[in-house]
């Protein structure tokens, strides 16, 4: 048990390291454009990649896994997590039980949590069984490729963005975070905190 623990943690840094890198390459490849040609200066920066952390969180509306549509713009008032995830992703299946804790010690001060399965052709059944086995119980939505777009490309998972009653991200994380991280982030985005 503690090797797959420290297998997955090792999994969850490791993703959230190569996160970083190509962040950074994205970065010194805008900057290297932009430096050799005027009219790429000049040009639209591709979003991806481009932190949301301070911007309003994009709109979405999926299908939960029971076929009821769910919607961002429902929960406007409440903080939020949006949390990017697989059912073969180990450091998801890590974070998910501590963010079930964080959704029951939390729900009654409004959080919730939004799981947006990115399991391209996988069954809505499927997905539920993996779900129960964790044995989360947060609003899980059905994957829909154009969503990690809108939140600048999900090239790593898990990832996560903590959005405050306002609608807007506060914080944005990209692997296996601790289960105080993830908590502190959580009262970042929780009115009074």
């Amino acid at each position: 048990m503690v090797v797959v623990l420290g297998a997955l943690g090792f999994a969850g840094w490791h993703n959230y390291k190569q996160r970083q890198l190509a962040m950074q390459q994205t970065q010194q490849k805008i900057e290297t454009l932009t430096k050799s040609s005027p009219e790429e200066a000049n040009a639209e920066p591709d979003a991806s990649g481009a932190s949301l952390q301070g911007k309003p969180a994009p709109a979405f509306t999926l299908v939960d896994l029971s076929g009821k549509k769910v919607s961002l713009a429902q929960y406007r008032g409440h903080p939020v997590i949006v949390n990017f995830w697989a059912t073969w992703c180990g450091p998801c299946k890590l974070e998910m039980p501590w963010f079930e804790e964080m959704n029951q010690k939390y729900k009654s001060k409004g959080l919730v949590i939004l799981g947006l399965s990115q399991d391209d052709g996988t069954s809505a059944d499927e997905i539920e069984k993996a779900v129960k086995k964790i044995g989360v119980t947060y609003t899980i939505l059905q994957p829909d490729e154009s969503v990690p777009k809108l939140y600048g490309g999900v090239d790593y998972l898990p990832e996560t963005f903590y959005v405050d009653p306002k609608g807007d991200v506060v914080e944005e994380t990209a692997g296996a975070p601790t289960k105080d991280e993830i908590e502190a982030d959580i009262h970042k985005i929780l009115p009074g905190a």
